[in-house]
């Protein structure tokens, strides 16, 4: 079984935020970033890659090569998932990726979402795919860095 020490929904995917404190918080040494877009794009991955410290690999996955792929991880890769929406996690899991708690972190707002925290906004879409994960007894917390304390995402929606 794959060794997946976080699993994060950021809409930004690396920054220096995911890059440094929260690989760093646990303990990651490798980041699978799970975007189709970002799999074909070598501008956004450079950039991503930019932020990491030595010694941390980064791979660019489409959520259909995670699915295929994951489960060949070495016990030794510490992952650090992170996605752009519960939508993706939602197919992870329905892929066969273990995955049992998901660290939210950055969901802008933009017109049509709702905001339920101080860095998170949701839209329907965005409560149906939490509801089909939470159907899947996966935990969805809001912790915008380590040192904030997390918070149950269903108790503000």
């Amino acid at each position: 079984m794959p060794n997946i020490v976080l699993s994060r929904i950021d809409e930004r995917l690396v920054h220096g935020q995911v890059g440094v404190q929260w690989v760093g918080f646990a303990n990651a040494n490798i980041i699978v970033v799970v975007n189709d877009e970002v799999a074909e794009d070598s501008i956004q991955q450079n950039l991503m890659e930019m932020v990491l410290a030595d010694g941390i690999a980064i791979r660019f996955w489409t959520v259909q090569k995670t699915i295929d792929t994951i489960h060949k991880a070495a016990d030794r890769q510490r992952i650090l998932l992170v996605c752009r929406t519960p939508k993706d996690f939602r197919q992870l899991v329905e892929g066969g990726v273990p995955i049992s708690n998901i660290n939210v972190g950055n969901m802008h707002y933009v017109e049509g979402k709702k905001q339920i925290s101080k860095t998170v906004s949701v839209d329907s879409e965005d409560l149906a795919e939490f509801a089909q994960l939470k159907a899947r007894g996966v935990t969805c917390t809001i912790q915008g860095v380590p040192t904030e304390s997390a918070t149950d995402l269903f108790t503000l929606i």
